[in-house]
């Protein structure tokens, strides 16, 4: 399954993808605010998303990612509960990745060691080289964070 533009007719599933991550992300799928930055990204080609294969009336995200390009940051990454496990974050991780500025330091704001279910999110960041950078607070739900930076590509 290949990684794609989001487009408008992904909306609906992206809000299903968004309800099944609050629990630690925090409030999202009924936020206007979200709801906007969604359709934002959408329409300037920042979020990327792979899809199940069609069915008849069902169409969702095995998952999705954000970028912010000004910001050279992965804004938001989720991959659906059933899918988690199968490498979709990893593709995910190294298409948004891929897109940004690789000569610059990219970053991306993650759950804290201390969140035993941020475990598999930390890992992922960590194995594609990004260390923790500072303390990003609590996110919505309250879940501690940490930004963790990626340091540019050397070049010879």
């Amino acid at each position: 399954m290949d990684i794609v533009y989001s487009t408008i007719t992904d909306f609906d599933a992206w809000i299903f993808l968004a309800r099944q991550v609050e629990p630690i992300f925090g409030p999202m799928a009924d936020e206007l605010d979200f709801q906007d930055a969604l359709k934002q990204a959408i329409s300037s080609c920042t979020a990327f998303c792979i899809r199940s294969e069609p069915k008849k009336d069902n169409h969702r995200l095995i998952g999705g990612v954000v970028i912010s390009r000004e910001a050279n940051e992965i804004a938001w990454l989720a991959v659906s509960q059933e899918d988690r496990g199968k490498g979709y974050g990893r593709r995910l991780t190294e298409f948004a990745i891929s897109k940004l500025n690789q000569r610059k330091n990219i970053f991306v704001q993650t759950f804290d060691r201390s969140v035993c279910e941020g475990e598999p999110a930390r890992k992922l960041y960590l194995d594609f080289g990004f260390a923790d950078f500072k303390d990003g607070g609590p996110n919505p739900a309250g879940v501690p964070t940490v930004i963790m930076q990626l340091e540019p590509l050397k070049t010879n």
